[in-house]
């Protein structure tokens, strides 16, 4: 389910149940990584986080996770939440859903006990949502970075967050080795700019 840089409103109100951005009066923001941990990025991401001493939330896949449990371990000593973004990252729209829920069922087994998760893509049809909102919180979000794609420019994804946050905003940012180079240009001047306009951020949900 992907939009601009930030979502529409009307698909907000047609998925209520899904956390789109968080209820706040205070100048405060979500940020969020998708499909780490990898070896080639996600330790830039924290390093970058701890100089600012800035929290976030990763959303990995189980199957990274099995691959580098020293930067998961990393993840969680720091801070970080963590949350269930499936084991394999398939589609909630081709996947059947017995199939898909067992894939996030088994990266279940390495957190047990994480209560967040976010549909890979963001893509999710209304009855995986109806048995995944029994055991989690559904975080999707409202400004996206597109810092996956190619033809984004370091600027752009730069520009995608810092001129659609709000109060409670979720930014969507990608721990991968697509996002890379553009990360690492993107991701300090992004919490330079948005703390100098008196923003915190948040990894409590």
């Amino acid at each position: 389910m992907f939009f601009g840089a930030k979502t529409p409103k009307l698909f907000q109100a047609l998925f209520p149940t899904l956390v789109w951005k968080n209820a706040t009066n205070e100048k405060k923001v979500w940020l969020t990584f998708d499909d780490g941990p990898t070896a080639e990025i996600t330790p830039f991401v924290l390093d970058t986080l701890l100089f600012y001493n800035v929290k976030a939330t990763f959303f990995c896949l189980g199957k990274q996770m099995v691959k580098h449990p020293e930067i998961l371990q990393r993840i969680t000593a720091e801070g970080h939440s963590i949350g269930n973004h499936s084991y394999s990252h398939p589609n909630g729209f081709t996947t059947c859903t017995k199939k898909y829920l067992k894939d996030i069922e088994k990266w279940r087994q390495i957190i047990p006990e994480t209560k967040l998760f976010r549909p890979p893509f963001g893509k999710i049809f209304p009855w995986q949502i109806a048995k995944l909102k029994k055991e989690y919180k559904i975080i999707m979000w409202d400004v996206l970075a597109w810092d996956f794609k190619k033809n984004t420019s370091k600027e752009k994804c730069y520009s995608n967050v810092v001129d659609n946050v709000q109060n409670g905003s979720i930014i969507v940012l990608h721990d991968n080795e697509k996002s890379s180079e553009t990360l690492q240009f993107a991701l300090p001047k992004i919490i330079e700019t948005l703390k100098e306009r008196g923003f915190a951020f948040s990894a409590t949900w």
